[in-house]
């Protein structure tokens, strides 16, 4: 019996491996190609008004311009932004709701050993949105002018000198002992249930110094009533209120870098073509004049890219500060 040839072999397996689209996953292909047909919620695991919910309402009433579909901000505060994280984790992978991720989910597994999600497998990168720097800010009749000055009175009264965050394991927390880590010294943690509490007791004179967010003292630095000494990330913020405030590396602490950032996830599971459609709408969205406005106000530096730069950007954010918390032993209570 004649032996077939390898080109009919060949055709054979590939008409043999070749399955349509719409039988290997029922309805993805048509779903990903009429998306969306109903508005887009994206979570954001904190409370009204702060930083994280202005920039995702700045962020929806621009993509949903592009997607043709409303975009609804669901505010879901409580548990370190677990509560609201853990929605998304939990919802539909068909890119209908995402979430507002921001420093704490790549902080919280080395916080949090029982998350009710596996951060590394429950979410789909769709957007590094943008990154920006905590400020090191203090009263403005402060004796300390300069970080220097900091870094001095820190080794002459070891654990007298005190910073305020809005809470444990928080940006402003982390960057404070990164500081005390790089900067060999000892400050005193005083941690509050919210940035309004802390700055309240910076202005009082109750602690030191804070490691705010640009947000939330933006006001207060352009109203005179704080000092800024340094901005905790790699380069000078653009924002024009913090442009000649320079960074903590150059102030005198090598290899300082400490960024706020914002990132869009989807549930795990949800189509590439879905991810490329919210990427496409996220990317036209921050190059908007009226994003702009809003990211300059908040010092943002705006980093739209691909969802692979926003996997990688997070896993070293995790890498690096998990040796932080592990060095510093902190925990949440």
């Amino acid at each position: 019996m004649a032996l077939p040839s390898i080109r009919s072999v060949s055709l054979a397996l590939i008409a043999a491996a070749w399955v349509p689209l719409t039988s290997l996953a029922p309805g993805a292909a048509q779903a990903a190609s009429t998306f969306p047909d109903k508005p887009v919620r994206i979570v954001v695991p904190f409370s009204p008004g702060g930083g994280t919910d202005l920039i995702a309402r700045a962020m929806g009433v621009a993509m949903a311009q592009d997607l043709g579909q409303a975009v609804v901000i669901d505010n879901r505060p409580g548990g370190g932004t677990i509560i609201g994280t853990d929605n998304v984790a939990k919802s539909a992978p068909d890119g209908y709701t995402l979430v507002m991720a921001t420093f704490a989910h790549a902080v919280n597994p080395s916080l949090q050993p029982k998350l009710p999600y596996a951060t590394d497998k429950a979410f789909a990168p769709v957007m590094l949105v943008g990154r920006s720097p905590n400020v090191l800010v203090v009263r403005k009749d402060s004796p300390y002018k300069s970080v220097q000055d900091v870094i001095a009175a820190a080794k002459a009264k070891p654990g007298q000198v005190s910073f305020a965050s809005q809470g444990p394991a928080t940006s402003a927390h982390l960057a404070g002992e990164l500081f005390k880590r790089l900067a060999h010294v000892d400050l005193n943690h005083i941690p509050y249930k919210g940035a309004g509490p802390a700055i309240t007791d910076l202005l009082g004179g109750q602690v030191d110094l804070m490691f705010a967010t640009a947000s939330a003292v933006g006001n207060l630095l352009e109203g005179g009533k704080l000092r800024a000494l340094g901005v905790t990330s790699a380069q000078r913020s653009a924002s024009p209120d913090l442009a000649s405030v320079p960074t903590i590396a150059e102030a005198g602490v090598p290899g300082y870098v400490a960024e706020s950032w914002y990132g869009l996830y989807a549930p795990a599971g949800t189509p590439g073509p879905v991810i490329a459609r919210l990427n496409a709408a996220a990317r036209k969205a921050v190059t908007s004049e009226a994003f702009r406005k809003r990211a300059d106000a908040e010092g943002l530096i705006v980093s739209p890219g691909t969802p692979d730069d926003l996997a990688r950007y997070v896993r070293g954010e995790a890498l690096r500060w998990s040796q932080v918390v592990k060095d510093g032993h902190i925990s949440l209570n």
